[in-house]
């Protein structure tokens, strides 16, 4: 028994020997708040196999950006260190072939590998039910030559979703709606199209946020949810990259929040460009019927005006952009003309609810595509919409 209670003991105090700090957001349509908590690896020695799995706190994930190293791991090596039967990571489960990677910056990652998979579980709030959105980072050592190879498979109870490994990204992406504090499981893996794939492809993940949204409801001066996009995923801190969107077809399982996507979108934040309106903004960037849609109840027959502001980012992105806006059955085109030094002009038509069923469908939607003079696809910013 006293060999036993050492053990014990010995493994409380490795787990709690070593500490980073992640970041929980709570948000509602009053108010936002932010709050910094302190994380503890439960597992962090050797002794403990890589099947084991802790149970984080409600919304938050421990050791999000990798910088607690595995135990054992060299020190100030610039060498992808293999996790083996005998190694933990911190915080995370893992499985198949998964590198701890030192990053020229200094920062940390990991690669995963063939059937390489990390996973975790958070407790989802104990109270409301909430939206769950992950924000993450994802590259390959071999850039754009690995876009037709490596991908991440982010999964959790209610989602999936698919993103290539190429040039470094961050995407946002909606995990699910829980409560009652639910034990989730968030799995992140590679995916190859190829039997023989190249491993400098392997996609390398980093930097994750998780953030969490209460239910949204309407202003008192805006009849759409979300009008001004304030409620999406998480920013991360020390990117200038703005978050990726993919195509999601309900606005409510969208990651932008009570918005469906069309084709790919840009999230972007007053921090690094230029917003219209508050702290957020869309750009859409993958032209080709790229957009965003949403829909209003409305009373029929009733007229409204509806109001909206395009612009561009301030990234140097320069030409003409033009959206087409459709509210109910009316649609106008418009065309702005960006010199790409951060500008946004208002606009606004009338038009008739005319729907049977008092739904009326909301879009912007561009057919163009831009670059700037980097090859970085850009094109109009779409905010404030009243």
């Amino acid at each position: 028994m006293e060999m036993a209670s050492a053990l014990v003991l010995q493994f409380l105090l490795l787990g709690f020997a070593s500490a980073g700090k992640t970041r929980f957001i709570f948000s509602s349509s009053k108010r936002q708040k932010e709050e910094t908590f302190t994380f503890h690896p439960l597992f962090p020695s050797t002794d403990f196999p890589c099947l084991w799995s802790t149970l984080s706190p409600a919304g938050v994930l421990q050791n999000p950006d990798f910088e607690t190293p595995p135990p054992g791991s060299p020190a100030n090596s610039t060498a992808p260190f293999l996790l083996g039967e005998n190694n933990t990571l911190p915080g995370w489960s893992f499985g198949g072939q998964v590198y701890y990677l030192t990053e020229s910056g200094g920062g940390h990652a990991v690669q995963l590998g063939q059937d390489g998979r990390i996973n975790q579980t958070f407790a989802a709030s104990a109270t409301d039910s909430a939206d769950y959105l992950l924000t993450f980072a994802v590259a390959s050592p071999g850039g754009a030559n690995c876009l037709s190879n490596g991908s991440v498979v982010i999964s959790a109870p209610d989602s999936q979703g698919v993103f290539p490994a190429g040039q470094r990204a961050v995407y946002g992406q909606f995990l699910g709606s829980w409560g009652d504090g639910e034990a989730i499981d968030l799995v992140i893996a590679s995916e190859t199209t190829e039997s023989d794939a190249n491993a400098t492809c392997w996609p390398i993940v980093d930097s994750i946020l998780l953030k969490s949204i209460a239910s949204l409801v309407k202003a008192n001066d805006n009849e759409l949810v979300n009008g001004g996009f304030e409620f999406g995923p998480d920013f991360l801190a020390d990117s200038a990259e703005g978050v990726l969107l993919q195509a999601a077809q309900s606005p409510v399982q969208s990651p932008l929040r009570q918005w469906s996507i069309l084709g790919t979108v840009k999230y972007i934040d007053a921090k690094h460009f230029f917003v219209p309106q508050g702290n957020a903004a869309v750009e859409i960037v993958s032209g080709n019927s790229s957009g965003i849609q949403t829909a209003a109840q409305l009373t029929k027959d009733s007229s409204y005006t509806l109001e909206f502001m395009l612009g561009d980012r301030n990234d140097s992105c320069i030409g003409d952009f033009e959206v087409r806006a459709q509210a109910g059955s009316v649609l106008q085109n418009y065309t702005i003309q960006s010199k790409g030094t951060g500008s946004a002009q208002k606009f606004s038509f009338k038009f008739k609810a005319d729907s049977d069923t008092g739904t009326t469908p909301i879009s912007f939607v561009s057919y163009t595509s831009s670059q700037t003079k980097d090859g970085v696809f850009c094109g109009p910013v779409v905010d404030d919409v009243v």
